[in-house]
């Protein structure tokens, strides 16, 4: 199985990184926090040994490519989260995971690559209603489609297209994301000092 985790994240400019932290930090201390949660995830999968390309926006590929040391980049594209998601799938199996989830483990990523050696789909759950990492071992385009991205429907929503193309994927543990000032206390070494 040739999987690879496809890592969403955007590019650490100030006034255009986790803008919802802004009003807390500003807009450089939001910067600061995207760009070490992104290094953190892109550790996690680095020690889980597997294979990792880089979706990103907000810069040219060389960027990313300079920052984070990663050749494998290529850009999100146009769209909503659905569209650009469904873009990165092929080839299959890919976990999608993004920078928001600053507990993602390399354990976690290797329990999902090797969750869909035995089912067509994985998820991790997030506790604001989404997922921080969505694996599928085929194409399912119908899973990115018609989702209400950003809110606490899109867990359910997801569930509810796989479902409907009869895969009961294999739940993960549930993590928090880091994406409103108040989320900020719960990592406190992600705040620039």
């Amino acid at each position: 199985m040739s999987l690879r985790v496809v890592l969403f994240t955007r590019y650490p400019e100030p006034g255009r990184a986790k803008t919802r932290l802004i009003p807390a930090i500003g807009a450089a201390g939001a910067a600061a926090v995207q760009r070490r949660m992104t290094e953190r995830t892109v550790a996690a999968v680095r020690e889980s040994g597997l294979p990792l390309e880089i979706r990103g926006t907000g810069a040219p590929r060389g960027a990313f490519v300079e920052w984070l040391g990663i050749e494998a980049v290529a850009d999100q594209g146009e769209g909503d989260l659905g569209a650009r998601l469904a873009r990165a799938g092929p080839p299959y199996p890919t976990v999608f995971v993004g920078a928001d989830a600053p507990d993602v483990t390399p354990a976690l990523l290797r329990e999902a690559a090797e969750a869909l050696t035995r089912a067509s789909a994985v998820i991790g759950p997030a506790q604001d209603g989404g997922y921080w990492l969505l694996g599928l071992a085929r194409a399912v385009p119908e899973v990115f489609e018609g989702i209400e991205w950003s809110t606490g429907a899109v867990l359910g929503q997801t569930l509810a297209r796989l479902a409907a193309a009869g895969i009961d994927p294999v739940v993960l543990a549930e993590l928090a994301d880091c994406d409103r000032p108040e989320d900020l206390a719960r990592w406190p070494d992600l705040i620039p000092t």
